[in-house]
């Protein structure tokens, strides 16, 4: 019986850099782009040729990239050792079957044990697919001679193939890169194949939406084991502790978060050859996990809107590295910067959260002025504010406004002070042009910045506009909106029904 699980990807609107310290917050988003992982025994039955009960077969196959790996999985030390070239190797995926077996091995009975050791002898046959917003198809809209339209991006088939940017490749050795929109696709994969792992080995008993839905999740503990393992193996796969709110987002949905204490994951980082895997794993899942969140969504009647605009993408490591500098090399500069930073944050947090209140409080109110909004630019909101509860949500939205301005002020002062394009001359005035539409609440460059991609807050039906506008300006709107579910179980695999198709009417009505 196959397993299918998916997790979604990102956007951190707020917290760019800060969140790389306690105790420093970010508001991450989590979107209705998804990553999927289809697990299944690989053999029907135990083939006889495993009688030394010594070895797994794994096969991992990855159909957009046109890649097929093999893997024998020792059943004693837990490791894999591909059996195809090592091209086609993915480390995120490889630490997450390794770890979630250990992490299997390390919680279970003896009687379990002898079930898992049964259901390992059948192999695992894993499939990762990611949605087409985790990748950025301008080439192939272009070469197809179509408009840089939300439109021409919903006409290319689900999960369609990803082209290597073969410029990218330096010497014989590099591989070229895939152009990735930013959207977090390593954390996404990876707690995906975690999940649906666990779920298959029978570690966790995930639920799905419409369980959800109708049961309401019981409790996080399930969901804390898939977090932890994830995040375990994608800090390890990468080869350094991050702030891991892609993680805790993919597991969890939209949310604050506040990091967790680098030290948790040591014993996985100083682990020797010698360290059984079981006991690392067990060491990480008893250690004490500090990191924060509460649940976060925008505002009722806005949309998330993600725009690519086609420049190259940004290397995130070396503009944490850049930053990281600076602040060694002017402490006082720096740590003022990162105080204004920190109080346009939570400004903003504040200003949002007032916002959903007053939806509560009174809903007409409030859809009626979103609406009303939504077709006016930001200096004629006040007009529109007939009597004091309007008021008072026109002050909240204005307020909003004022924090973004702000945190996108100081996030260019750090980047020019730090040396690397934060918030680029050229998405400055993208941005500027954006907040200045009708009906747009905030725009700004998610994470650590830079040219990936940027982002708008659209009121109401005004995204249309704004998706418009950015076709006009070379500006390709993703089909990616905020979605606050984390990861969850699907009742089917994904290619059997058109995703991209439902994704991009709910972007395009």
């Amino acid at each position: 019986m196959a397993v299918v699980a998916s997790a979604p990807g990102k956007v951190l609107m707020t917290g760019g850099y800060l969140v790389l310290e306690r105790p420093n917050a970010g508001i991450v988003l989590s979107t209705n782009a998804r990553f999927y992982a289809i697990v299944k025994p690989l053999h029907e039955e135990i083939i006889p040729e495993s009688w030394a009960w010594a070895w797994a077969d794994v096969k991992l196959t990855s159909p957009q990239m046109a890649r097929e790996t093999m893997y024998k999985l020792s059943l004693k030390n837990l490791k894999l050792q591909s059996v195809s070239s090592s091209e086609s190797r993915n480390p995120f995926v490889e630490y997450a079957v390794e770890y979630a077996i250990a992490a299997a091995h390390a919680t279970f009975d003896k009687d379990k044990k002898d079930m898992l050791q049964k259901l390992l002898l059948k192999g695992l046959d894993i499939t990762i697919l990611g949605c087409n917003e985790f990748y950025s198809y301008r080439n192939q809209i272009e070469a197809r001679g179509l408009p840089l339209t939300p439109e021409s991006l919903a006409s290319l088939p689900p999960f369609t193939s990803i082209t290597f940017n073969a410029d990218d490749s330096i010497g014989e050795n590099q591989k070229p890169e895939v152009a990735k929109t930013g959207l977090g696709s390593s954390a996404a994969m990876t707690t995906a194949v975690v999940a649906a792992l666990l779920h298959y080995l029978g570690v966790v008993s995930l639920s799905s939406f419409s369980e959800d839905q109708s049961h309401g999740r019981k409790d996080d503990s399930d969901l804390d084991i898939v977090h932890v393992i994830a995040q375990t193996a994608h800090c390890i796969a990468q080869g350094k502790v991050g702030s891991g709110f892609d993680v805790s987002s993919a597991v969890f949905g939209s949310q604050r978060y506040v990091r967790f204490s680098p030290e948790v994951l040591s014993s996985a980082q100083n682990a020797g050859m010698a360290t059984p895997l079981t006991e690392v794993i067990y060491d990480v899942l008893k250690a004490k996990w500090d990191h924060e969140r509460t649940k976060f969504s925008l505002p009722p009647l806005m949309t998330l809107l993600l725009g690519e605009p086609g420049s190259g993408g940004s290397s995130t490591p070396s503009m944490v590295g850049a930053v990281k500098k600076w602040q060694k090399s002017d402490p006082h500069n720096s740590l003022e910067t990162w105080k204004k930073l920190s109080e346009g944050n939570s400004a903003l947090e504040m200003h949002l959260n007032t916002l959903c209140k007053l939806a509560e409080r009174n809903y007409n109110v409030y859809e009626s002025l979103i609406n009303a909004c939504s077709l006016l630019s930001a200096e004629k909101w006040l007009e529109r504010a007939n009597e004091p509860s309007q008021a008072d949500i026109v002050k909240e939205l204005l307020g909003a406004r004022d924090a973004m301005l702000g945190i996108r002020y100081y996030m260019r002062k750090m980047g020019e002070a730090a040396g690397i394009p934060i918030e680029p001359e050229s998405q400055t005035h993208l941005l500027d042009t954006t907040m200045s539409m009708e009906g747009v609440l905030l725009a700004g460059v998610p994470g650590a910045g830079g040219f990936d991609a940027v982002f708008a807050v659209t009121l109401g039906a005004s995204s249309k506009n704004v998706t418009k506008t950015w076709s006009s300006l070379n500006v390709l709107a993703m089909l990616v909106t905020e979605d606050p579910r984390g990861v969850s179980l699907e009742e089917h695999d994904p290619r059997a029904k058109e995703i991209t198709a439902a994704v991009s009417s709910i972007q395009l009505q």
